[in-house]
């Protein structure tokens, strides 16, 4: 444009075009075609504006662009490294797993046939103790297996609701972390909630005062759970060191605490400074669906 705005006035100049065109025009006085110059300066400013203000939008549309594409080669590269966590840990859950059962009852029942029988062939000492020994290791196995489901299921989470297996988890922190002082509060009806929405309520708790053990140094934890008309409102805050959430983490219990969120279209919002604590608020939709 600003090419052949430069050509025209030097053509202009050149061979008198403002007099050779008013000459020309002359006899169609009527129709103003001497304004023809004018009309067109004015069209050309305009279709100049509007090349620079696209110009201005595209390049403002690429940045935009290139952010969006860090920010989901970040959100890739985070979920790469939470999907092979996740491997390893649901490796070293089946490895436990399989030790537990052949630790705890493999070995017992093995006690347990041996003792019934040499009860049926009646050799190896009276039957009233063989029947106890196996009375005993029966009691074993039982307090095993209560300690394995625990491990794979909340307590109390199916039989009690959110409310009692908040609670019991709770008093089971208090019990491991003494010098932490850790107040739960629940607000409005918790245990009409739905299987995957009351799970993921119970393991954002775990991971907030997890986190809260193991990185903040806190002696004061608060977790608040309540029904908020359509949502349910988790919030976590400590008074620990805090933490610089620009900085790059090799940890993934933030990443977990999203995709669950998200995963049941909540939102969750985590704000820390160095020094002063850590706060961290989930809202997820009741219905526990998108």
């Amino acid at each position: 444009m600003v090419l052949a705005t430069a050509s025209m006035v030097v053509l202009s100049v050149q061979f008198d075009l403002s007099e050779a065109l008013r000459r020309w025009t002359a006899p169609w006085e009527r129709f103003q075609l001497d304004e023809l110059p004018a009309v067109l300066a004015v069209l050309a400013a305009g279709l100049a504006w509007f090349a620079a203000r696209r110009y201005v939008d595209a390049g403002r549309e690429l940045r935009r662009r290139k952010l969006a594409e860090a920010q989901l080669e970040t959100a890739l590269a985070a979920n790469r490294r939470l999907s092979q966590q996740y491997v390893r840990l649901h490796e070293a859950e089946r490895k436990s797993l399989a030790r537990e059962l052949h630790d705890e009852l493999g070995q017992y029942l093995n006690v347990i046939k041996l003792d019934a029988v040499g009860i049926r062939d009646g050799r190896g000492g009276s039957a009233h103790e063989r029947a106890e020994a196996i009375v005993a290791n029966c009691n074993h196995i039982h307090a095993a297996l209560t300690s394995l489901i625990r491990q794979l299921r909340p307590v109390g989470l199916d039989d009690l609701g959110l409310g009692a297996a908040l609670e019991h988890c709770v008093a089971t922190w208090r019990t491991r972390l003494p010098e932490m002082r850790i107040v739960l509060q629940l607000v409005g009806e918790l245990d009409d909630l739905d299987e995957a929405l009351t799970l993921t309520v119970y393991r954002l708790v775990q991971e907030g005062l997890n986190n809260a053990a193991k990185h903040s140094s806190a002696r004061h934890v608060v977790l608040e759970v309540a029904r908020d008309g359509t949502d349910v409102v988790l919030s976590v805050s400590d008074d620990g060191r805090g933490a610089d959430l620009a900085a790059p983490t090799a940890g993934l219990g933030l990443v977990g605490m999203r995709e669950r969120v998200g995963a049941l279209c909540g939102r969750l919002e985590v704000a820390s400074e160095q020094g002063k604590g850590f706060q961290l608020r989930a809202r997820i939709p009741a219905h526990g669906s998108c």
